[in-house]
Parts: C-alpha cells; sequence; structure tokens
C-alpha cells in the first residue's frame, strides 16, 4: 500500500433531503490541516447543494481572504440566483466547478469536496 489510498468520507445529509436551491452546511470532522487558511480555531466548514440534480459540494472558505462565504446560514447564491457570492467581497463563482469569474480572486475556485452517494447518505470526502 502506497501513501494514503483510504481517504475518510464523512456523511452529510440524507440524499432526499437535498431540494434544489437549498445548501446545507457542515463542519468537517478532523480535516487536515491544508484547509484552514482562517483562524485556526474554528472548525472547518462546508456546503452541499443540487447543481441541476447532481451534488456539489465546497469548502465554505473564499479563495480571497478565507472567510466564510455566505452572509446568513443556507444563503450562497446572487441576487439573480445564478452564482455563488461571497458575502464579503461580492467575487462570483460559478456552482458547478467553484470557478471565481468576477471580485478580488478572478481566476481562482472554490476547494472542490468530493460527492458520493452511499445508500441514501451524501457523504464527503475529508481535504487531506
Amino acid at each position: 500500500m502506497t501513501g494514503r489510498q483510504t481517504s475518510q468520507w464523512q456523511p452529510v445529509c440524507n440524499r432526499t433531503s437535498l431540494l434544489a436551491g437549498q445548501f446545507i452546511e457542515f463542519s468537517l470532522a478532523g480535516a487536515g490541516s491544508g484547509v484552514t487558511k482562517s483562524a485556526d480555531t474554528l472548525p472547518q466548514r462546508g456546503f452541499v447543494f443540487l447543481d441541476g440534480t447532481t451534488p456539489r459540494a465546497y469548502l465554505n472558505q473564499c479563495p480571497h481572504t478565507g472567510i466564510e462565504l455566505n452572509w446568513m446560514p443556507g444563503r450562497f447564491m446572487d441576487t439573480d440566483n445564478l452564482f455563488i457570492q461571497c458575502s464579503t467581497h461580492g467575487a462570483l463563482f460559478k456552482p458547478g466547478d467553484g470557478e471565481c469569474i468576477a471580485g478580488p480572486c478572478q481566476g481562482d475556485a472554490l476547494t472542490t469536496l468530493d460527492v458520493r452517494e452511499n445508500g441514501e447518505m451524501l457523504e464527503v470526502r475529508l481535504p487531506e
């Protein structure tokens, strides 16, 4: 066996509870040290949502300053409901791949978390 072949998966929600237009936030249990850019004492957070019918998940962290993106619990989209928006600097991110298309981190991207369905549960792979 070489390297880390087995990454940890964490359940985040029941697949049927994730509805179109809804974002579910979660804390990452035991996330690796490489993902914390903001206050080291706070738990690393993520969010999951449906992009069409495909579940997607990202770290809840703006690549510009490392702060959380949402301005209220579960509120991540811009006023036109087209892009994920950073509440602090207004950066806009494409929901499908997390690419920043406008704002101070243009050209950067959100950190993607792998998502899988395990029975009726959605799980994310913990970052290393």
